[in-house]
């Protein structure tokens, strides 16, 4: 014979889950957010519908309470909704505010290409560039940008920026790629000096081809601080020679920095090779190329690197 004691036991632990359970039921149906998806379906769902939609609708509470009080959930970066699915109530979890401005901002660095660049460019805003006595350079790079976002596909002419140290030349160009980057189009960002001493190393790993590769193919291209190392034949005429050309028969935009003008480069610069030997003629070639990519910008200002 069964154990009346046990049976008498068993019945009221059912008896109290049950009562438990009506009333996180009763609560969640209290719910404010609850009531009103309610009523915006009550032409959908039956009375029986909801009942056995109950652990749903108590699931979705309960995340909304946690999230609330800065409790751990099971998709951190979520927030829960609640939709019909065939006659039944599901919780559906949608991506926050925060994960997705996460998201774009990850998005958005991934579209901008660093080469031994500082990390602080990552920072750079165009509406954070001083335009005193520049207003001119600024509004060239503003032009560019919104010429460019409109028709990608045509050739834009980049700028050449040049002026004395710390005025704001590398700050202007990586504002101008996260300004596009924020609309989906990605940019290289390259400080040619480094990039220079790489390619030289790359010789004996045989990879120099595929590390110009990468360079010229950018869609939007700034080579930084160009002019600042001693530069010999082979990495004018058969590294910056290469990614130049390739990008002015393709028509791709090209930006650069510099502490010397055009006129300058081109003779101090690109003239005389690393052995003190003058090419004149070679000179010129790579300049034609530059001088068609980009045009030329005085930035004045204060060494802001000094402040």
């Amino acid at each position: 014979m069964e154990n009346v004691g046990k049976v008498l036991q068993e019945k009221m632990r059912m008896t109290d889950m049950q009562q438990r359970y009506q009333k996180l039921v009763t609560k969640a149906l209290a719910d404010p957010d609850v009531k009103t998806f309610l009523q915006a379906h009550r032409a959908e769902l039956t009375q029986e519908d909801i009942e056995k939609s109950a652990s749903k609708l108590y699931e979705y509470v309960k995340i909304k309470e946690n999230i609330a009080q800065g409790k751990e959930i099971p998709m951190p970066g979520y927030s829960p909704s609640l939709m019909i699915s065939q006659h039944r109530i599901e919780v559906n979890y949608v991506p926050t505010a925060e994960l997705l401005a996460q998201r774009e901002q990850l998005a958005r660095q991934t579209r901008v290409r660093t080469i031994n660049m500082p990390k602080s460019i990552r920072r750079a805003r165009i509406e954070d560039y001083d335009q005193t006595k520049r207003q001119d350079v600024l509004m060239a790079a503003l032009a560019f940008i919104d010429a460019y976002q409109e028709q990608p596909q045509e050739f834009h002419k980049g700028m050449y920026l040049q002026g004395k140290f710390g005025v704001g030349k590398t700050f202007l160009l990586a504002a101008i790629a996260n300004e596009l980057a924020a609309n989906g189009f990605k940019s290289t960002l390259v400080h040619f000096p480094s990039f220079a001493v790489e390619i030289k190393s790359a010789i004996g790993e045989n990879n120099t081809k595929q590390l110009i590769d990468e360079i010229k193919k950018a869609p939007v291209l700034m080579l930084d601080d160009i002019g600042a190392e001693q530069l010999s034949s082979w990495l004018r005429d058969d590294v910056l020679g290469v990614i130049l050309q390739y990008r002015m028969q393709e028509e791709l935009p090209t930006f650069f920095s510099s502490n010397l003008a055009m006129a300058q480069l081109e003779s101090e610069y690109l003239t005389v090779n690393n052995r003190g030997e003058a090419e004149p003629v070679k000179a010129r070639r790579i300049m034609e190329r530059i001088r068609f990519l980009a045009s030329e910008y005085l930035v004045e200002g204060p060494n802001r690197r000094q402040k």
